[in-house]
Formats: structure tokens, C-alpha cells, sequence
């Protein structure tokens, strides 16, 4: 892929994934705690399930903030790849990345290839690198 249609294609993702992080900063997920977050004033008050809810959608909503944050890295990363001259070459093994790959991803770090075979490590081992 052009490093220039690479990089716009980046910046476009950032773009969308930092307008993503911004929704989130303003639930206040990060400068609440789990009793603050919960609607009523009391949790003596609330029903034990509605509390459970609470609870499940508050982690929920921080699984979402966490994988964003991770692609954002991923992002920053396969943008100072640009940078350095070594965008669209596998991490794992030198060999380029297929072009089909970055089109589908464009902050891949691995060749087909190894990110099959680094997800199979993940689910036999749970393992990841």
C-alpha cells in the first residue's frame, strides 16, 4: 500500500477511534467509581439484579474503552512505521504484508500467516506476546 494512502487511511481511523474514546470520556467511566456510576442514591435501595446490571454494563463499557485504547496504540504504531520505513513488513517474520491485508487492516503488524498462527497460540495457551 502507498505510505501516503496508508497514513491518510490511518489518520482517518484515529480520527473515528479518538471520536469513539470521547463518548466514553463523557460517561465519566474514569473519574467515577462503580457506587458513584449507579442512578440512585442508595444502593440499600436498589434491587439486587438492577445493581448486577449496573455492574455488568460498566464493565462492559470499560472492555470497549480498553480494546479502543489498544487499537489507537495500534494505529500510532503502524503510523511510525510510516515514519521509519518499515510499514507494510511483517514483525514476525521480514516478509511484506500482503496489500489485500492492509487494505482490510491497515495497522497490521503481521503477515497472514503469523497472525494465524499467533491467535492459535492464544487459544491453546492463552499466551499473547
Amino acid at each position: 500500500m502507498d505510505p501516503d494512502a496508508a497514513r491518510r487511511r490511518l489518520d482517518e481511523e484515529r480520527t473515528r477511534l479518538e471520536g469513539v474514546r470521547g463518548a466514553f470520556a463523557v460517561e465519566h467511566l474514569d473519574d467515577e467509581d462503580e457506587s458513584e456510576s449507579i442512578s440512585e442514591l442508595s444502593a440499600l435501595d436498589q434491587h439486587q439484579a438492577d445493581i448486577g446490571t449496573e455492574t455488568f454494563e460498566r464493565e462492559k463499557d470499560f472492555s470497549i474503552l480498553e480494546r479502543v485504547e489498544a487499537e489507537l496504540n495500534d494505529v500510532e504504531h503502524a503510523l511510525r512505521r510510516i515514519d521509519d520505513g518499515t510499514y507494510g513488513t511483517c514483525e514476525a517474520c521480514g516478509r511484506p504484508i500482503e496489500e489485500e491485508r492492509l487494505e482490510a487492516v491497515p495497522a497490521a503488524r503481521l503477515c497472514l500467516a503469523d497472525q494465524a498462527a499467533a491467535e492459535r497460540d492464544v487459544r491453546t495457551t492463552g499466551y499473547r506476546p
